[in-house]
């Protein structure tokens, strides 16, 4: 295994709940109502759709996907989802500190050093809104999705990261360690609070398949749990291995996806209230940082041509 290289669960989509939207001449991302699943492949007019899509929408004939069903590929929480404090270098784009809370890793004059994190609220070096919580979850999407292969959320919102935890903290306790087997689904909830000035923003929970029990879910799980170890499947190997992955870089992010952070990362979002700066002077900013990182990106793709 190459050390410093972060080796993460096999991504084929993207979950989001944003769109681009046309103004004063530029596409910019707003958040949106709904859930929009894509493919890893960007044109002009944004992300293309995965074929999956299409297919939740006409099963739960609805135009607004609110709701997809999943499994968790890990029985960890921690693996599941990957949340930290960060702070990106607004002229590279690239990771400069990622902490817990406790520690982080910071690169310094000195190459990456292991420090005290006091969170994003206390701490002098990632002041004024440059340090937020930022997090990516990865999913099985389908309830029959016998694959390793994932998609990803990444957010930013503390009512996600927040309500995601919970879920899975619960779910694994009452199954007896079995989040990975339990039928599960991202839910779109909305809210308002006096920070939102009573307007609506909407966050991702994590909740039981429609129509199941709590009971019958936890059922449900042992009987796939079984399943999975008559048929040789080793959980604790494939969390361990997934562990270990993690571990292995400086930081969990990949040249490649640098842009995509910088869409998802850098703009205001509707439930963030640490940034002051105007939309469009923040879209101006994502731009510059975009130019910067595309001599990296072509030079990548003349590489694999």
């Amino acid at each position: 295994m190459i050390k410093g290289l972060a080796i993460t669960p096999p991504i084929i989509g993207r979950i989001s709940i944003g769109r681009v939207v046309e103004r004063n001449g530029q596409r910019l991302p707003a958040k949106d109502d709904q859930f929009t699943l894509t493919g890893q492949v960007q044109t002009k007019d944004g992300w293309v759709l995965h074929p999956l899509d299409e297919q939740l929408r006409k099963e739960q004939d609805t135009d607004k996907l609110r709701r997809i069903p999943v499994r968790l590929p890990f029985s960890c929480a921690d693996l599941n989802l990957r949340a930290e404090y960060s702070m990106f270098d607004r002229q590279t784009g690239r990771p400069v500190c990622v902490g817990n809370g406790v520690t982080c890793r910071r690169m310094t004059a000195e190459g990456l050093q292991e420090l005290e994190c006091p969170g994003s609220g206390l701490c002098e070096f990632g002041k004024n809104g440059q340090c937020k919580l930022y997090g990516r979850m990865t999913v099985q999407v389908g309830d029959d999705n016998q694959d390793l292969s994932c998609f990803i959320l990444r957010t930013t919102s503390f009512n996600t990261i927040r309500s995601l935890f919970a879920r899975m903290l619960y779910y694994s306790a009452v199954s007896g360690g079995l989040l990975h087997c339990m039928p599960l689904q991202l839910k779109l909830r909305g809210k308002s609070t006096t920070m939102s000035h009573r307007t609506a923003i909407y966050y991702v929970d994590l909740e039981l398949m429609d129509g199941l029990t709590l009971t019958d879910a936890v059922t449900q799980a042992k009987i796939t749990q079984t399943e999975r170890e008559s048929a040789g499947i080793d959980q604790d190997a494939l969390d361990n291995v997934a562990s270990l992955g993690f571990a292995n870089g400086q930081f969990e992010y990949s040249e490649e996806e640098l842009p995509e952070i910088l869409e998802e990362f850098y703009p205001a979002t509707s439930d963030d209230t640490s940034q002051t700066t105007e939309p469009d002077v923040r879209q101006q900013k994502v731009h510059k940082l975009k130019s910067r990182l595309k001599p990296t990106a072509a030079a990548r793709g003349t590489l694999q041509a």
